[in-house]
């Protein structure tokens, strides 16, 4: 399992490395963020997550991105549980207003990468330790006041992937695994 694992996040971070644009033209970024995650079945309700991104946009329209998130609780808050989520992404952002100074950035996002789910076993609830390789798609605006600081509002949905997909039969499958997400958050842009 823990092979699976390694071979999801070197491709994360080499689709990363490969898509990053080159320092000299980078408008590089780092985010912290803060949220909600919804959409999670069967379990209702909105629940925190927290997390970073880091990466770059080019002088063109397109960049890349590692961004790592936390969701405590986000199956049931009487159960001690979390989601992590380390995925590698393409973003494709066309900056309106210039790469400096106010201006904004819609953009969309989409990548490859590694979701962690954990459960304490309790009475009702049964233990679980998910390791699986996942994507996740969406997109959102970064808005700049000034060269250096802005805010970024982004939607993200999650979805973990069947690890059967990197077994060494003959004739892998990619299947959708069972836990998926959406992911709203804020965060402060630092470039």
């Amino acid at each position: 399992m823990m092979r699976h694992v390694l071979k999801v996040l070197i491709l994360s971070a080499a689709t990363a490395v490969v898509l990053a644009p080159t320092p000299a033209r980078a408008d590089g970024f780092f985010i912290p963020f803060g949220g909600v995650n919804f959409g999670n079945k069967p379990v209702e309700g909105n629940h925190s997550n927290w997390g970073f991104s880091a990466g770059g946009m080019g002088g063109g329209i397109i960049g890349g991105e590692f961004d790592f998130g936390f969701a405590p609780n986000i199956f049931e808050e009487s159960v001690k549980n979390n989601v992590l989520t380390l995925t590698g992404n393409l973003i494709v952002g066309v900056p309106v207003g210039g790469q400096r100074g106010a201006g904004i950035r819609p953009y969309l996002v989409g990548g490859l990468g590694y979701i962690r789910s954990h459960q304490v076993a309790s009475p009702g609830f049964a233990e679980l330790n998910g390791h699986d390789a996942g994507f996740d798609l969406g997109g959102g605006v970064m808005g700049f006041f000034a060269d250096h600081v802005g805010l970024r509002g982004d939607l993200r949905y999650f979805r973990t992937i069947s690890s059967d997909l990197f077994d060494s039969d003959a004739n892998p499958e990619l299947k959708l695994g069972n836990l998926d997400f959406w992911r709203a958050s804020i965060g402060l842009v630092i470039r």
